[in-house]
């Protein structure tokens, strides 16, 4: 199950590069490995991090902005049909009018390709949709269910949807109450709206180990690190 916090990342956080790869220093992927690492040496839980450019590609966006921008274009230049037809109806007429209109639906479509315009056009539930769906596949294609104790925990951080998501194993998530899950999205809040990414997953990191240590906590010779501590990070 996942918990997700759709308020992590704030329209006035500062220059993050939402629905772009983000660029990484390789000191910024080991502060985040010694995160896990350092929380892992208190719990037998085990932690992915992960951070995606974006969960969906919202295609419809394109469609709509170039079908808005075509129909505005056409209306146009049909109302202005006085300034540009004094002299009557030609065939070319209507050949510039339909390559105009076409033209224009091809800007509006790459004008739909801009994250702020992605976000202005798809419904909030829409991109929580996208993002839990992005975080189960994650799930699954990293193996994180495959602890032997069923304490897998992955928490993905998605810049075009300004969201972060955390989901957890089946059986150590019914260990925790979901106010207490949501205390993982809240501790990376506040680093996240100025925009230090790393910064706020490290948080979240940090948060999630204190509450994973209450429930299932390590123990002395006998706590494997069964899965790789090191970020993912996917366009």
């Amino acid at each position: 199950m996942g918990l997700e916090g759709e308020e992590a990342i704030s329209e006035e956080g500062g220059p993050v590069e939402t629905g772009k790869r983000l660029q990484l220093t390789d000191e910024e992927r080991e502060r985040v490995s010694l995160a896990v690492q350092a929380v892992e040496q208190g719990t037998s839980a085990e932690i992915v991090p992960m951070i995606v450019s974006r969960s969906g590609l919202y295609r419809e966006v394109r469609y709509r902005m170039g079908l808005l921008l075509s129909l505005l274009t056409l209306t146009i230049l049909l109302t202005a049909e006085i300034a540009w037809l004094p002299w009557g109806w030609h065939a070319y007429n209507a050949a510039w009018l339909v390559l105009t209109t076409m033209l224009a639906y091809g800007v509006g479509a790459w004008v739909g390709t801009w994250a702020p315009i992605i976000r202005l056009l798809t419904s909030s539930e829409r991109m929580r949709h996208k993002v839990r769906l992005r975080a189960e596949r994650a799930f699954a294609k990293h193996a994180i269910t495959r602890t032997r104790e069923g304490t897998g925990v992955l928490i993905m951080v998605s810049l075009l949807e300004h969201q972060i998501y955390v989901l957890a194993d089946q059986p150590l998530f019914q260990q925790v109450p979901v106010e207490r899950w949501s205390s993982v999205v809240e501790a990376a809040v506040n680093r996240l709206k100025t925009g230090d990414i790393v910064g706020g997953l490290c948080q979240s990191i940090q948060a999630c180990g204190v509450l994973l240590a209450a429930v299932c906590p390590g123990r002395l010779g006998d706590n494997p690190n069964e899965l790789s501590n090191e970020l993912v990070h996917e366009p």
